[in-house]
């Protein structure tokens, strides 16, 4: 066993209107007033951050954003800033989801950019890394995950680090149905963390959370969460749902 504190992480993706967020908020904190031993958050589109950063005040759910620039201000039109984002109550910011690599053309030195921001910012970056289904089929998992967390990290320090949250989410698993098997999803964790502890310090891989996401639910948390190097999970299409979600929360209630 580990100490470790539990992560269940929502990210909404483009889904909800501000009353919408709200609305959902007003059904969830109730349910998770009591909970005390895993660490909350729900990543709402930019236009619901400030209504949501209201509703969640003097409750255990944290607020985060889905992305962010790495630039403190300027002329970069429809991007945020880390400052934005914690003037309107942020503490965490998810960067370099697949979706963003896949659609938005983010590369490794982009998300290198943002995460080393966002840090020394004080937002707690949640590093989003995982293999394509071709990847996956070719024998490369560990080969694209070396790459991606290697040139994501490049030039950053675990004391510059503290906050940092890993996501492991296998791209063919996202919204797709398909859920890695937990031994699956633990070999990868355990991958992650030992890099971390040759590459950077045994002893902050020791304490880093690595969550896992793609497809996760009710149904299968429990068996994901029995595995010994997966502290979490980023969840997408259960996060929307109030109930779903607290289910998620009070996994091991």
């Amino acid at each position: 066993m580990t100490d470790r504190r539990p992560l269940i992480a929502g990210n909404w993706k483009m889904y909800k209107t501000g009353d919408e967020a709200v609305e959902f908020v007003n059904a969830l904190k109730d349910t998770v007033l009591e909970v005390a031993d895993v660490d909350i958050m729900i990543a709402p589109p930019f236009t619901a951050l400030a209504q949501v950063a209201a509703r969640i005040e003097g409750t255990p759910i944290a607020l985060g954003a889905q992305n962010m620039h790495w630039e403190p201000e300027g002329a970069f039109t429809g991007e945020i800033s880390p400052r934005m984002l914690i003037s309107a109550g942020c503490r965490y910011v998810i960067v370099g989801h697949s979706e963003r690599r896949q659609f938005f053309g983010e590369t490794d030195q982009d998300i290198n950019r943002k995460i080393d921001a966002a840090a020394k910012a004080g937002l707690a970056p949640v590093f989003c890394i995982g293999e394509t289904e071709a990847q996956r089929d070719a024998g490369e998992t560990f080969s694209i995950l070396d790459k991606q967390v290697k040139n994501g990290l490049e030039g950053l320090f675990s004391e510059n680090l503290k906050s940092l949250v890993v996501a492991y989410e296998p791209v063919w698993a996202i919204g797709t149905g398909k859920t890695a098997t937990k031994e699956q999803a633990q070999e990868v964790h355990a991958f992650v963390r030992n890099w971390f502890a040759k590459q950077l310090d045994p002893e902050f891989a020791q304490g880093l959370r690595i969550l896992y996401g793609g497809s996760v639910k009710p149904s299968n948390v429990n068996d994901l969460m029995a595995m010994e190097d997966i502290d979490g999970a980023l969840v997408g299409g259960a996060s929307l749902d109030p109930r779903s979600f607290s289910q998620l929360v009070h996994y091991n209630s």
